[in-house]
C-alpha cells in the first residue's frame, strides 16, 4: 500500500503486481474480515471474484464473519447465491478493501448497502 500511496502523491498510481495483490486480498480475507464478533445486521453472503481467477466467499451473521474460497466446497454449506458479489482485478479488490479506490472501480452486482454496512462496521468496538 505504502508503494501505491507515494504514485498516488506523484501522480502516477500503478496496480499492484498480480500475485501480490491476490496474495494481500487473501490475506486480508482470511486474517483482517474473519471473526467471532457478531455481524449486527441482516445474514449477508459476499463474493468477491479476482479476473485473475480466485475467488472468495465471506458470510455474515450472528456467528460472525467467515472467509472461504470458492471453488473448494466446505462440508456441510449449500452454494446459495450471494447477496452481492464484487469483480475487479486482484489489485482493484486490495485497493477497494483498504479504502483506495471507490465501490464504482468495481463490477457489482446485488445489495450494495452490505458494502456500506461492512465498511461502516467495527467489530473491535
Amino acid at each position: 500500500m505504502y508503494t501505491y500511496d507515494a504514485q498516488l502523491t506523484l501522480g502516477v498510481p500503478q496496480p499492484i503486481p498480480d500475485e501480490v495483490a491476490l496474495d494481500g486480498f487473501d490475506d486480508c480475507q482470511f486474517t483482517l474480515c474473519a471473526t467471532t464478533v457478531a455481524w449486527p445486521n441482516e445474514p449477508a453472503v459476499v463474493d468477491y471474484h479476482a479476473k485473475e481467477g480466485r475467488s472468495w466467499r465471506l458470510r455474515l451473521d450472528r456467528q460472525g464473519a467467515r472467509v472461504t474460497r470458492l471453488g473448494a466446497p466446505v462440508a456441510g454449506e449449500d452454494q446459495l447465491p450471494a447477496d452481492v458479489t464484487a469483480r475487479g482485478t486482484a489489485s482493484e479488490l486490495v485497493l477497494f478493501f483498504y479504502g483506495r479506490i471507490s465501490m464504482e472501480s468495481l463490477e457489482l452486482n446485488g445489495d450494495r448497502r452490505i458494502f456500506d454496512q461492512l465498511i461502516a462496521w467495527d467489530p473491535s468496538a
